[in-house]
C-alpha cells in the first residue's frame, strides 16, 4: 500500500472544487424541477374528482401526476371491460379511447421520472458540498510540519 501526501492547500482547493460541483449539482435539479413542475402547472390539468388521492388537484407535483396516471387507468380499463390496448381488437372503437389513455399515463409517468432525477440530482448536490466541506476541514486540520505542507494521506 503506497501514501499520497498533498499539501493543505490542495486539499482546500480539492475541497473547494468538490463544493462548487455540489451547488451546481443542487442547482441543476431545483431548476429542472421547477421547470418540470411549471410546464405541468400550464398544461391545467386537473385530477380526477374520483381518484383515491389529490382530487380536483391542480397537477404540478410528481404525487399528483402519479394519482393522475392511476385514475387514467382506472377509467381506461372501465371503458374496455378491463382489457389493455394490446387485448383489445383492432376494430374496437374503444381501442383509441384506451391508446389515448395509455399515451396520457406515459406522458405523466415521464414527468414522475423527471421529478425523481431532480430530486437525485439535489442529492448528490447535497453529498457533493458535504463531501467538500470535510475535505477542506481536513486540509486544515492535519497537523504536519508547517502551515503550508500539512499533509493529508490517504491509501492507494
Amino acid at each position: 500500500m503506497s501514501t499520497i501526501t498533498v499539501q493543505k492547500s490542495q486539499a482546500r482547493l480539492l475541497g473547494l472544487i468538490v463544493m462548487i460541483l455540489g451547488g451546481v449539482f443542487l442547482v441543476s435539479g431545483a431548476v429542472t424541477w421547477g421547470a418540470v413542475s411549471s410546464n405541468l402547472k400550464a398544461e391545467n390539468i386537473t385530477v380526477s374528482e374520483d381518484a383515491d388521492m389529490f382530487a380536483n388537484q391542480l397537477v404540478d407535483t410528481p404525487w399528483e401526476a402519479y394519482s393522475q396516471a392511476a385514475i387514467i387507468n382506472h377509467h381506461a380499463l372501465d371503458a374496455s371491460g378491463g382489457k389493455t390496448y394490446a387485448e383489445l381488437d383492432r376494430e374496437d372503437p374503444v381501442r383509441a379511447t384506451v391508446m389515448n389513455g395509455s399515451f396520457l399515463r406515459a406522458s405523466l409517468f415521464t414527468s414522475v421520472v423527471a421529478f425523481g432525477v431532480a430530486l437525485l440530482v439535489m442529492g448528490v448536490g447535497v453529498t457533493f458540498g458535504v463531501a467538500g466541506w470535510a475535505i477542506r476541514s481536513l486540509g486544515s486540520a492535519v497537523a504536519g510540519t508547517s502551515a503550508d505542507e500539512r499533509p493529508v494521506v490517504a491509501a492507494v
